[in-house]
C-alpha cells in the first residue's frame, strides 16, 4: 500500500463488540492518517460488551458501497457471534480476501474468519479457547500477541490491541509510519 491514495479500512461494529479492541484500532489507524470507517450492523448506536454506547460512522449496508484495503473485526462476545451470523460480513470478508486485500481479526473474531473459510493453511492466534473447538483445516494456532500470515492478521485480545493496530498500520503503510505512531504513544519499554 505505498501508493498516493490513503488506505481505506472498514471496522464493522456488532452489538457486544469489545470496546478496547475496536476503539484502539480506530484511534491508532487514524493517527497514521488512514481513513477508517466504523459501521454498525444496523443503523444507530451500538452497545458494546462493557455497556458503553458508540455511534458508528455509518451502517454496514451503506459502507458496503465501497471497497476496502482492510476489513478489521473486533472481538468481544456476543459481538463476534453477531459478526459470524451476518451473511453480509462473511461475503465481505470473502470478497476482500479473493481480491488480495487484507483481513484482520482479534480476540474471539478470528472464528468469523474460520466461517468465511479464510484460515485454511494459515498460522493464526486468537483468544485462548476460541478456535480450539472448531473444525480447523490445516490451520496452526500459535501463542503470540499478533500473527500475520499473508493477507490475514490475527491477534489475541484486549491486551494485544495496540500491537495489533501497529501491525495493521505497518501492513497498510510502512515501518516508518508505524514507528512514528508508536513513538507518540510513549509506551513504557518500547522504543
Amino acid at each position: 500500500m505505498n501508493d498516493q491514495r490513503k488506505p481505506l479500512v472498514l471496522i464493522p461494529l456488532a452489538p457486544g463488540f469489545e470496546e478496547l479492541e475496536a476503539i484502539t484500532v480506530i484511534d491508532l489507524l487514524r493517527r497514521a492518517d488512514i481513513t477508517v470507517v466504523s459501521a454498525g450492523l444496523a443503523p444507530g448506536p451500538v452497545r458494546a460488551s462493557r455497556g458503553t454506547v458508540h455511534i458508528p460512522d455509518t451502517d454496514l449496508d451503506t459502507a458496503l458501497s465501497q471497497e476496502y484495503d482492510l476489513v478489521v473485526l473486533p472481538g468481544g462476545l456476543p459481538g463476534a457471534d453477531h459478526l459470524a451470523e451476518d451473511p453480509r460480513v462473511i461475503a465481505l470478508l470473502q470478497r476482500t480476501a479473493s481480491s488480495g486485500r487484507l483481513t484482520a481479526a482479534i480476540c474471539a473474531a478470528p472464528k468469523v474468519l474460520v466461517d468465511a473459510g479464510l484460515l485454511v493453511g494459515k498460522r493464526v492466534t486468537a483468544y485462548p479457547g476460541v478456535l480450539e473447538p472448531l473444525q480447523l483445516v490445516n490451520t496452526t494456532l500459535v501463542n503470540l500477541p499478533v500473527v500475520r500470515d499473508g493477507q490475514v492478521i490475527t491477534s489475541r485480545g484486549p491486551g494485544t490491541a495496540m500491537d495489533f493496530a501497529l501491525t495493521l498500520i505497518e501492513a497498510l503503510t510502512d515501518v516508518e509510519t508505524r514507528q512514528r505512531v508508536e513513538d507518540g504513544l510513549q509506551r513504557s519499554g518500547h522504543t
